[in-house]
Formats: structure tokens, sequence, C-alpha cells
């Protein structure tokens, strides 16, 4: 069993494009997508038309829900253009995904937690503003209940394996598509990636343990900033041109 994870996405087609292609390199037909597909000013239809040519396991992520639980006039600035870019057979395609799923019985997808699409799983936020990895005890209290030997989350867009102490591996495989963001919730923070590379990941069972292996694929990221650039979105575009935004 071996398959490619990717997450968060956030509208940015030449990344996916990337990575889909290094993917194939890989000579890996199986793809989940771990939701955050297309809010952010770059380009969501696009996007979108590639997701739906696919041939991928799909969840939402909190970003996709907001495209699709409220007005535009409430949504928030990555939102609201991504949501005038769309149709409405991809917005029906969009609402078809459900928030969690599992895949193959074996692993569990999710985008943030399985009962909470805004909560950060491997990452805590203090209130310095400072995000670092997780108490193990955390964790683990997020995994409850949960029979799959590998959890799949995103979210942070930061790549991780965590191992719990009953062998079970959660893996967050990075954003192919943001590098960069910050947020106010639950303390004001930022979360950089260091570069401006697309990340997936690829996970593979061999006998009965989980291998995970992250992918930081070359992409021509300085079209995306200079986007980013021209929809009024300047700490996006230094993110996507550097992988920081500070």
């Amino acid at each position: 069993m071996r398959f490619a994870a990717i997450a968060d996405i956030h509208g940015n087609h030449l990344a996916l494009e990337a990575v889909l292609a290094d993917i194939r390199a890989q000579g890996i037909a199986d793809i989940v997508n771990l939701g955050d597909m297309l809010s952010g000013p770059l380009d969501a239809r696009r996007t979108t038309e590639i997701l739906m040519q696919l041939e991928a396991v799909h969840v939402l992520g909190n970003h996709d829900r907001y495209l699709l639980d409220r007005p535009p006039e409430k949504m928030g600035s990555w939102d609201r253009p991504a949501h005038a870019a769309l149709n409405a057979a991809q917005l029906d395609w969009l609402r078809a995904q459900p928030m969690t799923r599992v895949f193959r019985d074996r692993v569990l997808l999710c985008h943030a937690t399985p009962d909470n699409d805004e909560v950060y799983w491997l990452d805590t936020v203090h209130p310095d503003g400072t995000v670092a990895l997780s108490p193990l005890d955390r964790i683990e209290q997020f995994a409850q209940g949960i029979t799959q030997s590998l959890i799949l989350c995103a979210h942070t867009h930061l790549a991780r394996a965590v191992r719990l102490r009953d062998g079970r591996l959660i893996v967050n495989p990075g954003s192919v598509g943001s590098p960069g963001y910050r947020d106010k919730h639950p303390f004001p923070h930022v979360v950089e990636a260091g570069t401006p590379h697309a990340r997936y990941a690829i996970l593979e069972l061999v006998g009965s343990a989980w291998q995970v292996t992250f992918r930081h694929v070359v992409y021509d990221h300085e079209t995306m900033a200079a986007l980013a650039r021209r929809n009024n979105q300047p700490e996006l575009a230094k993110a996507l041109a550097t992988g920081w935004i500070k």
C-alpha cells in the first residue's frame, strides 16, 4: 500500500500541477487530499478544474467549508475572491466532499482534527505567538477512539510526523500551495515553512509499519507570488516567493 497525501493547496494551481507531476514520476497512482483546496487570492477556478479531473479522495478543510456555509459578505479576504471565481457546478462538487473519511480501511483522513476543522492537532500556539510541537498527551487526546493505524491531518501547513505510544502514526504532509500565513486564533501567530517549495508526503505500508517520505517540489513560485501581489496580498506574496513572512 503506497499513496500520496496533499493538503492546503489554497488555489495555487502551479504548485498543484508540479506536485501531481512529481507524484506521477514516483510511480504513485493513489492520492488523498486533506482540504483547504481553493481559498486564497490566486486561481481557485483553475485549481478546481484540476481537482475535479483528478482521481483522488478528498475531504473538506475549514476554508472549503467557509465557501459553502456563509454568504460572500461574511467571508474573509481569502475566501471571498475564491467564491467569486467558482461556478455552481464547482461549488456543488465541493459540497459533495465529506469532512472526514477512511481510506482503504487503514487510514483516517481529516483536515485539522476529526471533530473540529479549525483546531491545530500536532502544534500548539502559545500566548506569545510561538508555534511548537504539542505535548504527546494533548496529541493523543484527539486520537482517542480512532482505530486506524495511520491518521492524516493538515491545517497548519507544517510537515510533521508523530508516533503515538500505541504505535499509530499521525502525519501532516505540509502545504502544497501556501508556505506561510498569519492568523489571530487562538493567539496572533505566524507560520513559515522557510522555503517556497510545494510540499506533500508519500505514505507506504512496509510490513505492519507506516513509512513517510516528505517531498519538497520546486515550481514557478515567483509567478504565483506576483499574482498575490497583484491581488493586494503582500504577505502571501512574500511567503510564496521566499517561504517567510517576517
